[in-house]
């Protein structure tokens, strides 16, 4: 394994690993989720250019373009949850609740 797909292993692995055991914020949970897809579309842009092929060269834009649609709507949630509930704590919210 070359170094680069460590470190992008590693910063996916660590994204991953921040979201699973440290949620006590809505706020940290979107960050790692973006730091995991950044990650990914990194690895997935180099492995385009590794191989040089032209089929494949489109898809770290479309997983580009989901990030970008999931980070809005993580935004979105996280205004939502901060004027109905004052905080953006996860131990606050209440999925039964109304």
């Amino acid at each position: 394994m070359t170094p680069v797909h460590f470190s992008f292993s590693s910063a996916f692995v660590l994204g991953l690993m921040g979201l699973a055991f440290h949620r006590t914020h809505l706020l940290s949970a979107l960050l790692c989720l973006e730091g995991m897809m950044l990650s990914l579309f990194i690895a997935l842009a180099l492995w385009a250019l590794q191989f040089e092929s032209t089929g494949f060269s489109a898809a770290p834009m479309f997983l580009l373009a989901f990030s970008a649609c999931e980070a809005s709507a993580g935004l979105a949630l996280l205004v939502a949850t901060a004027r109905t509930h004052g905080t953006d704590r996860l131990q606050n919210l209440n999925l039964l609740q109304c």
